[in-house]
């Protein structure tokens, strides 16, 4: 932990810069952080993080990148001597004899060889230490992200788009990283290649390489030229299909609510928008990088006709001696052209990192709320809390006022209910008094807030015209339109004190949270309850100490009931989010863990909401005894919870209407309060369990819970004995059957393949006539002959450019339409699957967004441009064997059994140690990534509890536990990388050394051997190119296969296609006969031949303990699950025999926990409406569910964007917006309820409307 600590410095002005002053000045309005643009200077800020041994290790590994690419320039050198000793020799006369030819040979193969030692030692080297400094460094940055993402306020986190902070520290994280590491020791290797190319170019010619050049500006031109055009729109590509990804993300986060409203379509189509403007953009890549491509490998190839023509004129001229000087410059030249060119990949890289490391900072450099420094005996949090004239409205809605001049004060140790309606300002107190809010500094990452009203300003055009809503173009949203920023102003204080100059973390250390949806982390119930230890004087207690405190709060609870009973009892593992509790049980687990700490403050936020009846009365009367001598806050829909408040305080549209007690309050017929009891019928006196709901458990969570019945353990095995190892062969032949109306496509590519190809052999042959015209002795013919085959070359240069950008056009353009096609066509499958496929561990919420994005990108390794290469790599290598064994078969032998095995292997393992390198680096992070996600999820429980420094410092742990087993991995992987990279020198060197016997031999003459080198060394080096695409064409395969499998796996409903239910004017009539139903995963039945009748307009009830099987009759209904036997009877008709998605049309669902979507509020009700809905209707259908006037108040109304799941609105408000749901998409039919008291608490006679 302390070795990433230490990389993690914190420069002093940067620590000041982020820490915003603390002087009494308010600003007028939310501060809105400016866009910031990445800059080379996020980059090189990266390097701070690096301590003084990694700066040490950083430059030996720069030198030996370095060192490594001067070695083939070097080798230039090598070969141009040999092809002067080589035209030397068979000149007439000769100016070599044998002897000294062979001892020539010699030694010219042992320096080759020594350069094959040197390049594998310094490209080991360098390739392990980027490898050691980019994890490093990676997980420094990872670290302080993480601690100032939690050293922000709430606000920040809510203004960023979903799942952005987890995004960051996996996939960005692993951009920056590789941009740290590999890519940038590839880039400084490029630049020592094309230095040292460059030095040798001008000592051996300065004139021919001066000429030769002029193709490295042409190239530069071209780059400069359309390398812009295609970084933006590789941009704007990428940030299409993250607005795909965030779609899919939150549609399997809510799926089975998208699933009761029959929403997939319209989630389908909107998923469908995004893929398609991805794929438009990325088509109009194509004749840029066409183009590109096309231009450099024309440059290229002219560049070798220019140099030899440019050379004989030389040679005649007397300017050089012979064909060596000239083959050293073009080769270096070249040299320099093809390091340019490959630089490109690492640049691009370095760019990405760039970006990558920007987005870092900008939560980084984020401004932080002041923290605060008084704490005991300078305050105490035993007094009163006052709220003076507080106006409040949220940073991501700043013109929407929440508090309005509010005042009130919350007295010490009485018990302070506050109530009113949804959207009154209740939950916002509880955030002030726990500074997720202040009212002096709020800030928001980016301009979220100004693009959302753009986007909405949009909308309305577009819902005018009667188009799909677009979030393409952005207009400038006029004032008029929002109105003035709310200007913040008052203040909260104690002790006479802003809570602002109260230290932050003892202050929160002070109050016990419990929350209206409690949150538990993927741990025991111990150390779940044992966090709320945290800051306290138990903090560093021996197990022992805090185990009994851990059983006292839990019997104060009552959690111990439960507890008990299980086998493992306090050690037993809670699941993610707590799924493996029921809501109540993980309601009681968060009141111990709040009370486990014995604070001072007491708030609860619906603490009993989720309880049932039996349980309710024995946990209140526990909270009742821990209110006792501590300041109380209690929030309450359910006012039968706050009869006993001291004091109860009545909001309404933020401000405070009414204070007193409950009976005194109850005095004022004509008051809010009353009208609140009347409303919820409650008796004057004690309740009885007649008018005291239960809770039911949360539809969602239990869903996720409790396995399905109908996947079975028998299918299980089946879907395991069915997901053999892919075929590559039978996936990419499906696929192209499949894609047979783009066969023109491909006939293009193989055939301009096929001519790119041909410039492999023809370039050898070229290349050994070239060098033959140096043995020529009359000028004339040699003239003649420099000319001929100079214009050969220039004939060569405009084939290859044509052949490439034929190639390239074409399988871009195929590449984005067949992952555009593959990505809907996956979504739309997972979309549609049965409910039991969601509650498999490995198709969690992460997995299939991961995978719907990244199983359709492999398909481009298999379909698209990578296909086209690999093509064109099998095809340069026929041709250059072939060419090969019809000069010289002796030579071609050595090269294709010798040298051309030893390049294919080395090849081979460099890429499946590469892939499973990066394979088990990503699954390093991922643990890492999964825990630091699950706290980020957690924001205000980790806040609420002061768990920051104890995340940080878990995360760090993992972190450097996980980085030593991913350097335990890379010494292996860089040396045979190392050996890949350098194995062409060593087999160069067999070569030349074999050839040349038979050239002193003068078995072959000089265009035999040439053409045999070039073809052999160009033929092995495109064997392994092609080779390298192995690994990723069996990733495609395993992605083809899996897409395949999940669309064949679509849920038709086949059988009952055209059923459609009778009679539903006036509802429904639902029986279930003799109803057979358990969850095989515990073995154990829910039901036991149940049988239920619902009439035709009745209004039905199920009650219970939890547990008892209500959740699983809804479920049931919705065919979310089937019975393991009997029937469920929709007036008369088996629901199995009906349409799944024409029957579920008849439902409507409002779950205890509202799952809402990014977008407005217009499309949250509309939610799975096919059609047109007038406002007329969706204006009746809020007012039935008492939402419209709320709505109306907002400045853009129904088009307001109510952010990542509602995050702008209250649970109230998002209930309401549930009902108004449900309401819209079942008029006129029967209407199943799983709201919970929460839902039923926040509602008024009006909300009982549409029920």
């Amino acid at each position: 932990m302390a070795d990433v600590k230490a990389q993690a410095p914190l420069a002093e002005a940067s620590r000041e810069a982020s820490v915003p002053s603390t002087t009494d000045e308010k600003p007028k309005d939310t501060k809105l952080r400016p866009e910031r643009e990445p800059t080379f200077k996020d980059y090189i800020r990266v390097f701070s993080y690096a301590t003084k041994w990694d700066i040490v290790i950083y430059i030996f590994a720069a030198v030996s990148s370095i060192g490594s690419g001067t070695t083939l320039p070097l080798m230039n050198v090598i070969f141009g001597q040999l092809v002067s000793q080589f035209t030397g020799y068979f000149s007439v006369p000769p100016t070599t004899s044998r002897s000294e030819f062979e001892a020539l040979l010699d030694k010219q193969a042992l320096y080759i060889m020594a350069l094959f030692i040197g390049r594998l030692t310094l490209t080991y080297i360098n390739k392990f230490c980027f490898r050691l400094i980019g994890i490093r460094l990676s997980s420094a940055i990872r670290l302080h992200y993480i601690e100032s993402l939690f050293g922000q306020s709430i606000h920040v986190l809510d203004s960023m788009p979903p799942g952005a902070a987890a995004g960051t520290i996996t996939t960005t994280a692993n951009v920056l990283q590789l941009g740290l590491s590999e890519k940038l020791g590839t880039f400084m290797e490029y630049n020592g290649t094309i230095f040292t190319a460059i030095i040798v170019a001008f000592t051996w010619s300065w004139e021919l390489t001066l000429v030769t050049s002029s193709v490295l500006l042409f190239l530069i031109f071209v780059l400069g030229v359309i390398l812009p055009f295609l970084i933006k729109g590789q941009s704007a590509i990428t940030k299409s299909e993250a607005r795909a990804t965030a779609v899919a993300s939150e549609a399997f986060s809510s799926i089975r609510m998208l699933t009761a409203c029959g929403a997939e379509e319209r989630i389908t189509s909107r998923y469908d928008r995004w893929v398609d403007d991805a794929r438009r953009k990325g088509q109009a890549t194509a004749p840029l990088f066409a183009t590109q491509l096309g231009l450099i490998f024309f440059g290229i190839m002219g560049a070798f006709g220019l140099a030899f023509w440019h050379g004989t004129t030389m040679r005649l001229n007397g300017s050089i001696d012979d064909a060596g000087v000239i083959i050293i410059v073009i080769m270096s030249v070249i040299m320099v052209v093809i390091s340019l060119e490959r630089i490109a990949t690492p640049l691009v890289a370095v760019t990405k990192a760039m970006v990558a490391a920007c987005e870092f900072f900008t939560v980084i450099d984020a401004p932080k709320p002041a923290t605060g420094t008084l704490k005991e005996p300078d305050v105490s949090a035993g007094q009163d809390i006052v709220f003076d004239d507080v106006t409040f409205a949220y940073p991501s809605r700043p013109h929407v006022k929440v508090l309005d001049g509010l005042n009130l004060r919350i007295e010490k140790g009485l018990n302070t209910a506050i109530v009113g309606p949804s959207g009154s300002g209740k939950s916002t107190i509880v955030g002030l008094i726990q500074r997720w809010y202040s009212l002096n500094h709020q800030y928001v990452i980016a301009k979220t807030v100004e693009k959302d009203k753009k986007k909405e300003a949009q909308k309305k055009k577009n819902l005018k015209k009667g188009i799909m809503d677009s979030d393409e173009e952005e207009p400038v949203t006029t004032p008029e339109e929002t109105g003035p920023a709310i200007e913040l102003s008052g203040s909260v204080t104690t002790c006479g004190r802003s809570l602002d100059d109260i230290e932050l973390k003892w202050w929160r250390c002070q109050i016990g949270l419990v929350q209206q949806e409690p949150f538990l982390f993927n741990d025991t119930i111990f150390k779940n309850v044992a966090n709320g230890l945290i800051g306290t004087p138990w903090e560093h207690e021996s197990e022992e100490t805090k185990r009994q405190l851990v059983k006292e709060a839990c019997e104060e609870s009552f959690a111990n009931e439960f507890i008990d009973r299980l086998p493992e009892g306090y050690d037993t593992q809670v699941g993610d989010s707590g799924a493996k509790l029921s809501g109540g049980q993980r309601q009681r687990i968060a009141i111990a863990r709040s009370i486990v700490r014995k604070p001072k403050i007491v708030i609860l936020d619906e603490a009993t909401s989720a309880i049932d009846v039996r349980g309710e009365k024995i946990v209140q009367a526990a909270l009742d005894r821990v209110a006792r001598n501590r300041t109380t806050i209690t929030i309450a829909h359910r006012l039968s919870t706050i009869k006993k408040a001291d004091k109860i305080i009545v909001l309404k549209k933020g401000q405070v209407m009414e204070q007193g007690t409950h009976h005194s309050l109850l005095e004022d017929e004509n008051g809010l309060y009353y009208g609140l009891v009347h409303a919820q019928q409650l008796s004057l006196g004690e309740p009885t369990e007649a008018n005291t709901d239960d809770s039911e458990e949360d539809l969602n969570t239990i869903l996720q819970r409790e396995k399905s019945a109908a996947y079975s353990e028998a299918e299980q095995v089946n879907d395991k004995s069915n997901d053999k190892s892919p075929n590559l062969f039978s996936s990419y032949g499906k696929l192209i059957v499949e894609q047979r109306a783009r066969w023109p496509f491909y006939i293009i590519i193989i055939l301009a393949a096929m001519g790119g190809a041909s410039s492999t052999p023809l370039q050898a042959w070229l290349l050994a006539q070239v060098l033959n015209v140096f043995t020529i002795q009359d000028p004339g013919e040699i003239r003649s002959e420099g000319n001929f085959w100079s214009l050969m070359w220039a004939v060569l240069a405009i084939g290859v450019g044509v052949s490439y950008f034929s190639v390239i056009y074409s399988a871009v353009f195929l590449q984005y339409r067949i992952s555009a096609v593959y990505k809907r066509q996956y979504f739309g499958a997972i979309l549609f699957q049965r409910t039991s496929f969601f509650d498999q561990e490995e198709n969690s919420q992460g997995s299939l967004t991961v995978r719907v994005s990244g199983d359709p990108k492999q398909l481009e390794e298999l379909l698209g441009i990578n296909i086209a290469f690999l093509l064109m790599g099998m095809l340069q290598v026929i041709g250059a064997l072939s060419i090969a064994f019809a000069f010289g078969w002796k030579l071609a032998l050595v090269a294709t059994f010798v040298t051309m095995p030893i390049g294919l292997f080395s090849a081979y393992w460099r890429f499946k140690y590469e892939m499973q390198f990066d394979q088990m680096n990503g699954a390093v992070f991922a643990e890492s990534a999964k825990f630091a996600a699950e706290a980020i999820g957690a924001f205000r429980t980790v806040s609420a509890l002061t768990l920051e420094d104890t995340i940080n410092r878990r995360y760090g742990t993992l972190l450097n536990d996980l980085r030593t087993n991913a350097l335990k991995k890379a010494w292996l992987a860089s040396f045979i990388v190392a050996f890949a990279e350098s194995s062409g020198l060593g087999c160069q060197g067999l070569i030349f050394w074999y050839g040349g016997r038979l050239l002193a031999s003068r078995e072959y003459d000089m265009v035999a051997f040439f053409v045999c080198f070039m073809a052999a060394i160009q033929g092995a080096e495109a064997a392994g190119q092609a080779l390298s695409f192995g690994p990723n064409a069996a990733q495609a395969s395993a992605a083809a296969s899996r897409i395949i499998k999940m669309r064949d796996s679509r849920n038709l409903d086949t059988h009952a296609e055209s059923a459609t239910i009778p009679d539903t004017e006036g509802g429904v009539k639902i029986e279930l006969r003799d109803a057979h139903f358990k969850y095989p995963t515990r073995n154990v039945s829910v039901f036991k031949g149940i049988n239920l009748t619902v009439e035709k307009g009745q209004f039905a009830a199920l009650v219970g303990a939890s547990g008892c099987g209500k959740t699983s009759i809804v479920s049931l209904m919705e065919r979310f699950y089937d019975l393991t036997q009997g029937d469920i009877l929709c007036n008369g008709k088996s629901i199995y025999d009906l349409n799944i998605y024409e029957y579920r049309k008849a439902l409507s669902l409002v779950a205890q926990e509202p799952n809402m979507f990014q977008g407005t509020i217009r499309e949250n009700i509309l939610l799975g409406i096919d059609g047109d809905v007038p406002d007329e209707r969706l204006h009746a259908i809020c007012r039935d569910a008492s939402i419209h006037d709320f709505i109306v108040s907002l400045p853009e109304g129904y088009n307001t964007n109510i952010g990542s799941k509602g995050v702008s609105l209250s649970g109230g408000q998002k209930q309401r917006i549930a009902i108004a749901r449900a309401a819209a998409g079942s008029e006129g039919t029967s209407k199943w309820c799983e709201g919970d008291a929460r839902s039923r608490d926040a509602m008024d006679e009006e909300d009982l409307g549409p029920f």
